[in-house]
Order: structure tokens, then sequence, then C-alpha cells
């Protein structure tokens, strides 16, 4: 049974700067603290999309037995003008570092991510439209 509350608590640091905590001890900074700029909350959403997914894909191309050295997963979102300005539209790229990668096995293992196992994705999708696109690149190859 998944019906386990989720615990994080924000301190205001100041200004617009609060530091977030979960129960573990993972921090995340919120707005500038000391001239070091932190994550706004509407990005946090971005990251919690891009890490959410980018987990489920290394799961799921590593029990696929695909050669996977490094993933990358890219994401921006495009809110509406109106408050409270959500997300309307979200663009996930995923870039899949690897010799010989099957794209079919890229393909079914973000298919599987985004309709299956990332619950970030299944909230968002109730706003937003979103849209993925992969690239998969040999091992020491850069994307620009």
């Amino acid at each position: 049974m998944v019906d386990q509350w989720r615990e994080i608590e924000a301190e205001w640091q100041g200004g617009g700067t609060f530091i977030g905590k979960n129960a573990k001890g993972g921090t995340v900074q919120i707005g500038t603290l000391n001239d070091l700029p932190g994550v706004s909350p509407m990005e946090l959403i971005l990251v919690g999309l891009a890490g959410c997914t980018g987990l489920d894909i290394v799961d799921i191309l590593e029990k696929k037995r695909q050669p996977l050295t490094a993933l990358s997963v890219k994401v921006r979102g495009k809110r509406s003008e109106e408050h409270p300005k959500i997300y309307k539209e979200i663009e996930v790229t995923y870039l899949v570092w690897g010799e010989g990668i099957d794209p079919k096995a890229v393909e079914r293992s973000i298919h599987l991510s985004e309709e299956k196992y990332c619950s970030v994705s299944a909230m968002l999708r109730k706003a937003a439209d979103i849209r993925s696109t992969y690239k998969i690149l040999k091992p020491g190859d850069s994307f620009e």
C-alpha cells in the first residue's frame, strides 16, 4: 500500500530564499543566497520530471541489457500567461550514450516511463502537453 506521507520542510533564509530539506537530510536551495543562484520552485518541477523519468530510463535500459554509458535528460517548459501560470507545454529530450544501443529499446523505455512508471509525468500530463525526443550518441560524442 502506497499511502505513506512524504515530508519536506522549507526554511526561509531571508529575501526570496528558502532551503528545502527532506527527512533524509537532502537539501535544495530555492532562490539566490549570498549571491549563489538557486533553483526556482517551477524549475524544481522540471527537475523532478527529469529525475523521475531519467531513473526509469536507466533502470529499464539496464534490464534490457543495453550498453548505456551516460544519460542526460533535458526538460523545458512553457507556462501559461495567466495566473497561476502553470506549465502548458513541456518538452523532454533524452540524450543516451552507449555503443550499440538499440533505438527500439530506448523508445520502449521512454514509453514505459511516460505512460506507466513516472509519477511526476502522470501528474503533469493532467495540465500540460508533454512531448519527448531522444538522440543516441556514441561514448565521447558531445551534444550541442
